[in-house]
Parts: C-alpha cells; sequence; structure tokens
C-alpha cells in the first residue's frame, strides 16, 4: 500500500486485494493508541463508474482502519490490524466521537 498523487489536499493511498483489484482511499484521521498509530480510510469513488441512481450499493462509505508502520526505507505502510488492534482502535474512535458531542 503506498501513497500516491494528491487529490485535493490529501494523497490517495492506493491499495489492492488478494485478487489484484486496485482500490484507493484517503485518510481521514488519524487515531493514536498507546505508541502506536492508526488511519481511518475512506474509499474514493469512481464517478464514472458509479453515478447517481447506481444500484450496486456504492453510495455506502468503504471505510478501513489501517495500522501505519514504517518500512526499512523509514517510509509509512498501511498493514492491516490485529483483531486485538483493532478493537483497541474502534474504542478509542468511539471515545473521539463521545468527546466531540
Amino acid at each position: 500500500m503506498s501513497k500516491e498523487e494528491n487529490f485535493d489536499d490529501d494523497f490517495l493511498i492506493e491499495m489492492t486485494d488478494e485478487d489484484g483489484n486496485v482500490y484507493y482511499y484517503v485518510e481521514e484521521m488519524i487515531i493514536p493508541v498507546g505508541e502506536e498509530n492508526f488511519a481511518l480510510l475512506v474509499e474514493v469513488k469512481d464517478e464514472n463508474e458509479h453515478g447517481a441512481g447506481c444500484d450496486c450499493g456504492c453510495e455506502d462509505d468503504d471505510v478501513i482502519i489501517a495500522k501505519i508502520v514504517l518500512n526499512e526505507a523509514g517510509e509509512e505502510e498501511y498493514v492491516e490490524p490485529t483483531d486485538e488492534e483493532f478493537e483497541k482502535v474502534q474504542a478509542a474512535y468511539e471515545k473521539l466521537l463521545d468527546e466531540e458531542e
């Protein structure tokens, strides 16, 4: 997974699944948990493929949580968190939402 091009002051993050399908995300927010950071990533939809009235379910935002780690070159990468990490991030995110209200 890597940061790609500038997209309205955000960086597009390209992710490829096990079937070779490519998806693009923007980093919505960083959620710190202990000494580690996790990113809330929101998928960027291709408006040419999906428009008003599309019945594929694309109106629902595809949101994922990724752990931010440094690779051997010292660059940030996004990796899938463990189940335990995911639960901690989810709790931290819910706490942030409660504080905003």
